[in-house]
């Protein structure tokens, strides 16, 4: 098989993810992103620094990159060249799409944490398991209000899914493999904030401003 389809292929999967919206859409509210709040450029600290509707505009972009990396490109591939698209294919996309994210060139390799382009991704390959770890989400980040708990258990509960589902028949070993490694590095991107937990420092996201104590 000629090797250069698969080459642009990856190509084109890292690339995708390595747009980095964060950045572009701060840019356009006059913020460089990775000068306020934590620096990162994805779409929680969009969300504190640059406005709601932002950080949302960034995560649905952020997902959508990941969803096209394992999606769309192997329909893509399948479809212009005849390789054929598989689970196989799609993980590999999806992987390449959260490593361009966490590591874009167009940066300086200096990207985000992957979340919510590891969660469009496995939209494209995973459906249940993004359903269970979406869930896992609300419910941890409706209690303790941390972003980065929520966002680190739900990338366990979707690895432990996956895992599941293998042994239950209806996965392949490669699945759940793929949201294991995904999983492993949601967890390691996270350790400024595992650090931050350990000292009380951490960011609660606050729904509401609190209200100024009133003169004496």
């Amino acid at each position: 098989m000629n090797p250069v389809p698969l080459i642009l292929f990856a190509l084109a999967a890292y690339l995708l993810g390595a747009i980095p919206f964060g950045f572009l859409i701060a840019r356009m509210k006059g913020v460089r992103i990775q000068d306020v709040g934590s620096g990162n450029i994805g779409a929680t600290n969009v969300f504190r620094c640059v406005g709601k509707g932002w950080g949302l505009l960034t995560f649905f972009c952020d997902a959508l990159k990941g969803f096209l990396a394992a999606f769309a490109l192997p329909a893509l591939l399948e479809r212009t060249l005849g390789i054929p698209s598989s689970e196989g294919l799609a993980a590999t996309g999806a992987l390449l799409a959260v490593i361009g994210h966490n590591w874009p060139v167009f940066l300086g390799f200096k990207g985000g944490k992957g979340v919510a382009t590891s969660a469009g991704a496995l939209l494209g390959v995973a459906q249940l398991p993004v359903a269970v770890a979406l869930g896992v989400w609300l419910l941890v980040f409706f209690a303790i209000r941390y972003v980065s708990v929520a966002s680190m258990l739900a990338a366990v509960s979707a690895a432990a899914t996956a895992l599941w589902m293998h042994l239950d028949g209806r996965y392949g070993l490669l699945i759940p493999v793929m949201l294991t490694a995904l999983a492993g590095l949601t967890v390691w991107r996270h350790r400024g904030n595992i650090q931050r937990l350990r000292e009380g420092t951490e960011h609660r996201i606050q729904f509401r401003k609190p209200r100024k104590a009133s003169g004496g």
